[in-house]
């Protein structure tokens, strides 16, 4: 559910139009962002994407009309390269998140952005974060992520932090690697084949960061949870996925002893999974129901079934003239 070119839209009684205002997003060359770009630069904003290496986002440029995309280098842990990016700005979005670095990058970057975005006088922020955030989750992504969350909160009291589940899309890591692996495979092992998700479109997280900017009366000062219409296990995931590139390999559930022993290596080349990745997995990544950012927003979410195989049929044995697995 698209927000369309200048779109309008009540969802409270307040409304700001995104349309002409100078919106600057952090990490906007990454997964997530290239979709929020598109989304904002489809509404009518002006948008300034800042990241460390803006070389490597200037795919978006073509996207917008003459003069509506900027590109400015910053590296979110210094402060005055935040300042110098935030210069002139209506709005700001963050969109920085890894699995390295991460008390750097989520929680004093997310500060960094938080006071700068407030001294420069910027209208709305929106801190896309992930559920889990809790500064005392086991996880250190989880921990890091609710860190920055009260980081955020502190210095920008009506900000709003959207917290996505799993988030799929054409260039995602995650159906495609798994896709890719189960094209390839006899065996596929599972971890934590019970982890529940509730996986959401990268579009629909775009769609609702635009309205978030746009709908203040719903959004300033809210966590707002987002997850897609569908929750599924881990192994229905890898099931759904074998279906959509027409095969049929043995799933191999693997115990959890021998998921820790595998997330243990995670430090070595090509390991499938992290130690802090294998923490995360202990907790089920769905919305809490009194958290429903999506109808909160006005945004019917998207179904994985629904969109997915127009990318995951690169995976199949003779494209889309191939049959999927009836099994």
């Amino acid at each position: 559910m698209g927000v369309g070119e200048g779109s309008i839209f009540f969802v409270g009684r307040c409304v700001r139009v995104v349309r002409n205002k100078l919106v600057v997003l952090f990490g906007g060359g990454g997964f997530v962002g290239r979709y929020v770009a598109q989304a904002l630069l489809a509404a009518g904003a002006r948008v300034r994407v800042a990241q460390r290496d803006p070389r490597a986002a200037v795919f978006l440029k073509p996207l917008g009309g003459l003069g509506q995309t900027q590109f400015v280098a910053v590296d979110v842990r210094k402060p005055e390269t935040v300042a110098r990016a935030l210069a002139g700005a209506d709005m700001a979005v963050n969109l920085v998140g890894a699995f390295a670095n991460m008390d750097a990058l989520h929680v004093d970057g997310a500060r960094h952005i938080a006071e700068a975005a407030r001294d420069s006088g910027v209208q709305a922020l929106v801190h896309v974060s992930a559920i889990g955030a809790d500064p005392e989750s086991a996880s250190a992504y989880g921990r890091t992520k609710g860190e920055g969350e009260a980081a955020v909160r502190a210095a920008f009291p009506d900000a709003t932090i959207l917290r996505p589940s799993l988030v799929f899309g054409r260039e995602d890591a995650f159906t495609n690697r798994f896709a890719s692996m189960i094209a390839k495979a006899p065996m596929v092992p599972v971890l934590r084949a019970g982890t529940r998700f509730q996986p959401v479109y990268v579009k629909d997280v775009a769609d609702a960061v635009v309205r978030a900017l746009e709908a203040p009366a719903v959004a300033a000062g809210r966590v707002l949870e987002l997850g897609g219409p569908d929750v599924l296990t881990m192994r229905a995931i890898q099931d759904y996925l074998a279906h959509e590139v027409g095969r049929s390999p043995a799933m191999l559930e693997l115990p959890d002893g021998v998921g820790a022993m595998i997330a243990s290596m995670g430090f070595l080349p090509g390991a499938p999974i992290t130690s802090d990745q294998w923490t995360m997995l202990q907790r089920d990544n769905v919305v809490a129901s009194a958290e429903d950012g999506f109808a909160a927003l006005g945004i019917v979410p998207t179904a994985m079934a629904s969109v997915a195989g127009a990318w995951l049929v690169r995976y199949r044995r003779h494209g889309r003239f191939a049959k999927r697995a009836t099994a």
